[in-house]
């Protein structure tokens, strides 16, 4: 993989978990002072859609961007990582992709209110999704 592409889908990752981090803090804790801007976090965070059995969505995002993240560097570990990881790291984040649409359309069609924290970890999420196909298709046929 090109170096680039290695070190902005890292540079992405780190983000991501950064974010879902304090955005898990800032749910269990419920710290309104953790929320800045026009108070989209605090409206988002305590929407019913902030949460999937009982669990906070930010921990889904921390699952994810660190699963993506250990990928990138385990990809050339063995054989098997070699020849399939770039269709697993595609795989991962096209998930992580529909995951964020979804949450889009949630924060502006059905929540009103639009987090900046939230934005921060789609566009992450998004740019990571089109860097995932940008490796898909320049990755040679064997």
């Amino acid at each position: 993989m090109d170096k680039w592409l290695f070190r902005i889908s890292i540079a992405l990752t780190v983000i991501g978990l950064a974010v879902s981090i304090y955005m898990t803090i800032y749910k269990i804790t419920d710290n309104q002072n953790m929320c800045i801007g026009n108070g989209g976090c605090s409206k988002v965070n305590s929407s019913v859609y902030a949460e999937v059995y009982g669990i906070p969505v930010a921990v889904f995002g921390i699952v994810g961007y660190a699963a993506l993240m250990v990928m990138l560097f385990i990809e050339n570990r063995n054989s098997f990582l070699q020849a399939n990881a770039t269709m697993i790291i595609f795989g991962m984040a096209l998930i992580g992709f529909l995951f964020t649409l979804y949450l889009i359309y949630v924060e502006v069609a059905l929540i009103h209110a639009l987090c900046p924290f939230c934005l921060t970890s789609q566009i992450a999420m998004s740019i990571f999704f089109i860097l995932s196909v940008i490796r898909l298709v320049r990755q040679p046929i064997n």
